[in-house]
């Protein structure tokens, strides 16, 4: 039943495959910043993602410039998402800016960290980054704490139609596609240097408690996709084991 999360990603699910794990990280890096924190999730669709932050960050909020979404899916708007051009909204202050989403030709990041004191972000590896192709914040004066590997909806996806969807293929076949398999999504956390050190040390510290019991019932789709949480890729280079945070 979980499948189509990944399969029509617009309809039920995100642009980006994430476990409850990564909802806990963002919410301990935002407390770590202030205790009530101020948490703006720029570009954030429909909010799924963003929904499951606010059960834990109740003030947590989201602009989104393309309204006729909620039209399209037959869904009410809450009142947590405005709806207005991305840039024109990004001028309140704000402790953390999460954002998952830039379209190509888009680069709205000198506006996103003019307004932010940590940022979180989330791209896949083939794009989504700006006019440059580049996601970081650091020449904006941020400096980076942490990232991540993933794998974006697209690996998930391609690895459900392999195994399930695509009845041409041998079992044979399949064992094989399964062993190339990728992880191309990279979350990083950002910081003004002023709070780097304490945001760095509450991460570490939220880590060292993870508990990765603590699921949603459509992660069962990621294990069984062979992107099960510290899983190790043969594929990758860099941060070969999933969902490991490499403290920077």
């Amino acid at each position: 039943m979980h499948h189509a999360r990944y399969i029509f990603p617009f309809f039920t699910g995100s642009y980006f495959a994430y476990r409850k794990v990564d909802v806990l990280r963002v919410v301990a890096i935002a407390k770590a910043v202030n205790e009530k924190p101020s948490y703006l999730d720029v570009g954030c669709g429909y909010g799924d993602f963003l929904k499951k932050v606010i059960e834990y960050l109740p003030g947590a909020s989201g602009v989104e410039k393309e309204g006729g979404i909620f039209y399209a899916l037959g869904m009410e708007k809450p009142a947590y998402i405005e709806i207005a051009p991305v840039e024109s909204l990004l001028s309140k202050p704000v402790d953390v800016a999460f954002v998952g989403w830039m379209e190509p030709g888009a680069d709205f990041r000198r506006q996103v960290a003019k307004i932010a004191k940590c940022v979180i972000t989330t791209f896949d590896a083939g794009g989504q980054c700006g006019v440059n192709g580049g996601c970081e914040y650091d020449e904006f004066g941020f400096e980076q704490i942490a990232w991540w590997r993933t794998p974006s909806w697209i690996d998930v996806n391609a690895e459900l139609m392999n195994r399930y969807y695509t009845p041409s293929l041998s079992e044979e076949k399949k064992r094989h596609l399964a062993t190339l398999r990728s992880a191309h999504n990279f979350w990083y956390v950002y910081a003004r240097p002023e709070l780097a050190d304490k945001i760095r040390e509450a991460l570490a510290s939220h880590i060292a408690r993870e508990d990765a019991k603590e699921r949603y019932d459509f992660e069962g789709v990621l294990d069984e996709c062979g992107f099960g949480y510290k899983e190790e890729l043969a594929t990758v280079t860099t941060a070969k084991r999933l969902w490991e945070v490499i403290l920077d």
